[in-house]
């Protein structure tokens, strides 16, 4: 697992590259677990983690408020759960974008399906801040599904993967991201061996972060192959940031507050009979929302 400096109005990036062993009928890893520190699994043992997971690796069920998260999923796959009765099995270059807003409770599992192969899983999870006009608004979950999102080829030997911008499937409707203005972009950017590439540059006044994935590190805005670079860019929101674990606020007698309230409401509770859902084997990719709705990819 590697994290990542950013700037506003991103929070955190993380990048999880685990090289899961085959599974088994329960959909945990088919190895023993003896020695692994169970419920707190960062060690990187044997190349994987079962992170906050005691069968399945992952992350039980969790509150956010006052942020939003954007889970990119290139190998493997994601079981989602929440509060709102959503649920999802997404990968193979997915996307999920979740406001939290005023809070919200989910679980992110990572379901380890084949049994006669190894499970790679490998994804980035993004944390974008809201502004304050937006840190209570109603949560939202949406699904960005990879054969929706584009692909450009701005040079011989270079692929960009538009995630957010110009062009990308819409965000939540009061993401940072949902105003033009704010001049948001997520991309996944990669070049093949010999490849040389400059960025357009940005607007006056975006910060901009470009994350080696491989490869060397940037020279300004200029690329070189081969390698893989994620690029962070926004107008920054400028207001203070207070952040405790997974609450994100303007102040800490807001934080104050929302602990207060997760005990008394649990931001609606928790819909699912264990904290670590799963879904079935054979459920394939999928999305159900609040509304009932179900989106299903081949």
């Amino acid at each position: 697992m590697k994290r990542w400096d950013v700037a506003d109005p991103f929070l955190f990036c993380v990048h999880h590259d685990d090289r899961y062993p085959r599974g088994n009928e329960r959909l945990g890893p088919a190895a023993a677990l003896a020695g692994r520190h169970l419920g707190e699994d960062f060690a990187d043992r044997d190349g994987w983690n079962m992170y906050h997971g005691l069968e399945v690796p992952g992350f039980p069920a969790h509150p956010h408020r006052g942020f939003e998260t954007v889970t990119i999923v290139r190998r493997g796959l994601v079981d989602h759960a929440d509060s709102l009765g959503a649920a999802a099995r997404y990968g193979g270059g997915d996307v999920q974008w979740l406001t939290a807003g005023r809070g919200i409770v989910h679980s992110e599992m990572f379901p380890l399906l084949e049994r006669e192969r190894d499970n790679p899983t490998e994804l980035f999870q993004i944390w974008v801040n809201l502004p304050a006009a937006a840190k209570r608004v109603e949560p939202h979950f949406a699904m960005l599904w990879d054969r929706d999102i584009p692909r450009r080829q701005p040079a011989e030997g270079v692929e960009i993967t538009v995630i957010a911008g110009s062009g990308a499937p819409a965000p939540p409707p009061h993401s940072w991201a949902a105003s033009p203005e704010n001049d948001v972009a997520i991309w996944t950017i990669r070049l093949d061996p010999g490849a040389r590439w400059t960025l357009p540059p940005a607007e006056a006044g975006t910060n901009r972060s470009l994350l080696p994935v491989t490869g060397a590190a940037p020279r300004g805005d200029l690329l070189e192959g081969p390698g893989e670079w994620l690029l962070l860019q926004g107008r920054p929101i400028g207001e203070p940031v207070v952040a405790h674990g997974p609450f994100v606020m303007n102040s800490r007698a807001e934080i104050v507050e929302t602990f207060a309230d997760y005990r008394r409401t649990q931001f609606g509770g928790w819909p699912w009979p264990g904290e670590a859902p799963t879904h079935p084997r054979d459920a394939g990719r999928f999305a159900r929302h609040a509304d009932g709705r179900v989106e299903r990819v081949s």
